[in-house]
């Protein structure tokens, strides 16, 4: 069975698309902060008939990090990482003039920083997974162009080689919107790094993605006085995930409402 390690997996997207997997038949390793509500995910996760090692702690932590890869490992390797886990920098978002400094430190390090020391520690793994062994890449398949100038596009990969990493970005990280500077500012980061690894692994997928508005306990943080009823759940941006998944799609920057909207 291929296998998929998540962060930040007890809740929001993380948790809906770990169960998208289980669902498929992946073995999963799942983290997140809080050790409660990270087993309650996994034994949903288990009830699919899933194997799930479920490893609470912080990915700023690189000893977690080394944890999680080789829980992978142990699974038979790894096919597919997900870096979820984020932070805003501060609650709820200020300014840039008030941005306290140490939460601006605090989300590169965990949007940006734990991701490469995650893909870092995940790389053998990933450049031996056969994932893709029946298909090629295949191009952009969204349905809208998002704000990059690496969206889509070929290096050279040869079919058939190598695992993906999956980088949930976000519009803050192309886009400039009041009091999302610091937390935007890591996303960015984050995409350039995605960027940069996609161009020196060209055997792997790497797909940085925007998943759009979602209604999740991070922008409720963010901005406490709106309403976010109205906003979709995290269970609907998983199909375009999946999406990428089955396409085996080429590297490169997506947006999720584009890729729901070619899908249709």
């Amino acid at each position: 069975m291929p296998v998929a390690v998540i962060t930040g997996a007890s809740k929001g997207l993380g948790r809906a698309l770990g169960a998208a997997l289980a669902g498929r038949g992946w073995d999963l390793v799942v983290d997140a902060r809080s050790a409660g509500p990270l087993e309650e995910a996994a034994r949903g996760l288990r009830r699919a008939g899933a194997r799930v090692v479920a490893l609470p702690g912080d990915v700023a932590d690189a000893a977690h990090r080394a944890e999680l890869v080789a829980a992978a490992r142990e699974l038979g390797g790894l096919d597919l990482l997900v870096n979820n886990a984020s932070v805003l920098g501060a609650e709820p978002l200020v300014r840039l003039e008030a941005q306290p400094l140490d939460g601006l430190r605090a989300a590169l390090e965990v949007n940006a920083v734990a991701p490469l020391g995650l893909v870092q520690e995940a790389l053998p793994l990933l450049r031996a997974s056969k994932l893709f062994a029946a298909s090629a890449s295949l191009p952009y398949t969204g349905g809208d162009a998002a704000p990059s100038s690496y969206v889509g596009t070929e290096t050279g990969k040869a079919p058939g080689a190598g695992g993906a990493v999956l980088n949930i970005s976000s519009d803050a990280a192309a886009e400039a919107y009041a009091t999302w500077g610091g937390y935007g500012a890591a996303k960015a980061a984050l995409d350039q790094l995605s960027a940069v690894l996609a161009v020196e692994e060209p055997g792997l997928r790497v797909w940085w993605v925007d998943p759009g508005d979602m209604r999740t306990d991070l922008y409720a943080a963010a901005v406490p006085d709106d309403d976010g009823s109205g906003r979709p759940l995290p269970g609907t941006v998983v199909p375009a995930l999946l999406r990428l998944l089955d396409a085996g799609a080429a590297s490169g920057r997506y947006a999720a409402p584009g890729l729901l909207d070619g899908a249709r």
